[in-house]
């Protein structure tokens, strides 16, 4: 079974086509008859997924995913754990998932990308007394998503609130929506948002159910 055009699209980080490939490679291996069930990156193919917002493919593919696997393959697990918080909508859920595993060398720069620690800080030079601290902040994807969330929702949140939703202290997130231009008033702790024109893309691709449902189909006939 030729996984190359998977690992490739790791190698390059092109993890937005990480879903499409997969669907396309199963069902494939399906149609020829070809055991792939223990060797299947299924943990990736979740992932994959997450990361374009397709849960409902995600909670599908995992219905089809033997129980042998699962049990024999922490990462998989670990992996729907995260669509469970996506699909319940809990928020902060989804980054305790996230950094609750030990993710492997194939998945963590992809889990990084979904959502990375959202923030970095480095000195300037280690080597300089009383050096300041710079934040570099990582805009992954689901924290952009958040972010868009409560910028479509809400004119004020709580700074407790707003921490869990983007997975943060309170000090790194009030940071973080003051970089974008929210109100901070540490007094009552609470955040004003700073509302602007939000374009939100949605893309109806019924082709990749479709294709799981022809995966299944193989299986079963």
């Amino acid at each position: 079974m030729d996984l190359s055009p998977v690992t490739e699209a790791l190698a390059v980080k092109s993890f937005d086509k990480i879903a499409d490939i997969c669907d396309n490679l199963m069902l494939q291996v399906a149609s020829e008859g070809i055991s792939f069930h223990d060797d299947w990156p299924y943990a990736i193919h979740l992932l994959g997924y997450f990361y374009v917002d397709d849960c409902d493919s995600a909670r599908f593919l995992w219905k089809t995913i033997p129980t042998s696997v699962k049990e024999s393959k922490p990462e998989v697990v670990a992996a729907w754990r995260i669509g469970q918080r996506l699909w319940t909508r809990d928020y902060a859920g989804v980054y305790e998932a996230i950094r609750g595993y030990d993710w492997s060398p194939e998945a963590k720069d992809m889990v990084a990308a979904f959502s990375a620690p959202l923030l970095h800080l480095q000195d300037i030079n280690c080597s300089m007394p009383n050096a300041i601290p710079v934040l570099f902040f990582v805009e992954d994807v689901y924290t952009k998503r958040m972010f868009q969330l409560l910028l479509s929702a809400y004119s004020t949140i709580t700074i407790r609130d707003l921490a869990l939703f983007l997975g943060m202290t309170e000090d790194d997130a009030t940071t973080y929506v003051a970089e974008n231009g929210w109100t901070v008033d540490t007094a009552s702790q609470m955040v004003t948002v700073k509302k602007q024109a939000v374009k939100r893309e949605q893309k109806v691709d019924s082709s990749k159910l479709q294709r799981l449902t022809e995966y299944v189909f193989h299986l079963e006939h």
